[in-house]
């Protein structure tokens, strides 16, 4: 167990939490959120909240606490004892010719297409609940809230974008936000290697863990995590004076 808390002044926050919806991950259950909005947040800060199992969308900070369910759990992956398996050595010889930049989250009108394409093709294959979202929108999940930490990886090719990894560089690792990608190139299987890019980039940075969100026992979505290995699984959302008790994956 990490008996390591947080010391430091916490910044302002509004917490609030949403309405029960549909579960996007389980059948006929129902999601409640709790949410901190934070104008400000330090990479300090960012890092503690992360390791307790948070999530960040802009300025946004939030974690489940649905009723009667407590099958989200948080999952990291040990970047610095990682290994790569056959198929995802194949994802990297897909990717040869693909150009990789790293920047600060921006939006333009191909963030806005692309982003919406990729959407509409998982509401058709997977059946993903889907509306275009707005440059508002955009700019609320993907851009604010970034700040010194917050960063976007584009993956091009031939000049054109064809995928877009949201991530936050912690203390520690790095926190996977969100990846979408061109459905016209899903050949170069870009999730599994924006994935060994991360855990790449943590090595390069001397970071050990790469925060992959939640898991989901028998969620389809969630199935690709299960093959980066070693991980380490966290039950519940400790407070900032507790400490946290991650537990490797067997």
């Amino acid at each position: 167990m990490d008996k390591t808390v947080f010391t430091d002044e916490e910044p302002l926050s509004t917490e609030f939490c949403m309405l029960d919806y549909e579960c996007a991950y389980l059948p006929d259950k129902s999601v409640r959120m709790h949410y901190k909005y934070i104008d400000r947040a330090s990479k300090r800060y960012n890092t503690a909240l992360i390791q307790r199992g948070w999530r960040r969308f802009g300025c946004y900070y939030f974690h489940p606490i649905c009723n009667g369910c407590n099958e989200c759990k948080s999952l990291r992956i040990d970047a610095k004892r990682f290994k790569l398996t056959k198929s995802q050595k194949k994802s990297i010889k897909r990717n040869v010719n693909t150009e990789i930049i790293i920047q600060k989250p921006t939006i333009t009108q191909a963030h806005i297409d692309l982003y919406n394409k990729y959407h509409n093709f998982k509401h058709k294959k997977d059946n993903w609940s889907h509306r275009n979202i707005s440059p508002r929108e955009y700019k609320e999940n993907f851009v604010e809230g970034a700040y010194e930490f917050g960063k976007e990886v584009l993956y091009l090719r031939d000049g054109k974008i064809i995928g877009v990894d949201l991530l936050d560089i912690l203390d520690d690792g790095i926190s996977s936000i969100y990846f979408y990608y061109d459905p016209d190139y899903s050949r170069l299987s870009l999730g599994v290697y924006s994935l060994i890019y991360q855990i790449e980039l943590a090595k390069v940075l001397e970071l050990r863990w790469i925060y992959l969100g939640y898991w989901v026992d028998g969620c389809k979505a969630f199935a690709y995590k299960s093959n980066f290995k070693p991980q380490e699984i966290l039950d519940g959302f400790p407070k900032l004076n507790e400490g946290t008790d991650w537990k490797l994956v067997n």
